[in-house]
């Protein structure tokens, strides 16, 4: 996605060029209401680990329908992200970030409303095309907001990174072991508090409209920009080495809970062991 088709007015512009190196700490209200729910939707990609050892008893599902939980919420979000430049460049940063909450909240709280689980298969699948909204946005968003320049603006989007796929297993753990739907509830919630954080702090993105008579309209990204951008050799080494990570990364994370729930590691315990896994 191409940040300079959704030029936000930043505090950061109003900012003197010394007083742009400020402490990574020191940022506007709308970064840390955007890092917060970075955080949250982050959670999303371990959080139901603790919970699918629970989910496959308390379902009758198998092993195979609960890995589900795992491919349908990474394979909506892997085609998701080929059209978020698309949506972003026309909607602006900030509804798109809007957007994509929207759409977790719903999703994940669907996810524990229903007891069947093709239905959750189904809802994960749901929630990760809000990921993808949201996810693909907010480095952009925090890039664009920040008063600390770009580097440490995308140290801190990181560090949500981090906590998020860190934190998430822990407070799945905690809400699994209450109940196998506390986790999607969970998410919904925090998802509602980082909704009003960013209608709040975050200013109005903009979005240039066509000119007259010009389809060519260059603050309208292409669908088929990813694809192009593939010709450059560095890029298309990067994007099969993260999709080979990606799909390995993955794998563990959804068939690890199952191995080590019958060995009898319960849901507090999955929870801490992918925290470690997470900061490591």
């Amino acid at each position: 996605m191409s940040s300079k088709t959704t030029a936000l007015p930043a505090e950061s512009n109003l900012l003197k060029p010394e007083e742009a190196a400020t402490s990574l700490l020191k940022q506007p209200r709308a970064v840390w209401a955007v890092f917060f729910a970075s955080i949250v939707a982050f959670m999303g990609l371990g959080l139901v680990d603790p919970i699918l050892p629970a989910i496959a008893k308390n379902l009758h599902a198998s092993s195979s329908e609960v890995s589900l939980l795992f491919t349908s919420y990474n394979a909506v979000m892997a085609i998701a992200m080929l059209i978020t430049g698309v949506i972003s460049s026309r909607l602006g940063i900030k509804r798109t970030l809007l957007l994509g909450i929207v759409i977790i909240a719903i999703f994940s709280f669907l996810g524990g409303y229903f007891d069947n689980i093709w239905m959750i298969i189904g809802m994960r699948g749901g929630w990760g095309l809000g990921n993808a909204l949201f996810v693909a946005t907010a480095l952009s968003a925090i890039v664009t907001l920040s008063g600390s320049g770009t580097t440490q603006a995308v140290i801190l989007y990181e560090a949500a990174v981090g906590l998020g796929i860190s934190v998430g297993p822990l407070l799945g753990g905690w809400l699994g072991a209450i109940s196998w739907k506390g986790p999607f509830f969970g998410v919904s919630s925090l998802m509602v508090i980082a909704f009003i954080g960013l209608s709040v702090f975050m200013p109005r993105s903009k979005t240039s409209a066509p000119k007259s008579g010009n389809s060519n309209n260059p603050s309208k990204t292409s669908i088929m920009a990813p694809f192009r951008a593939l010709k450059h050799r560095s890029l298309l080494v990067l994007g099969l080495t993260a999709c080979f990570y990606n799909f390995g990364f993955f794998t563990l994370m959804a068939y690890a809970p199952l191995v080590l729930g019958e060995m009898g590691v319960d849901e507090h315990g999955l929870g801490y062991i992918f925290l470690g896994w997470g900061f490591c």
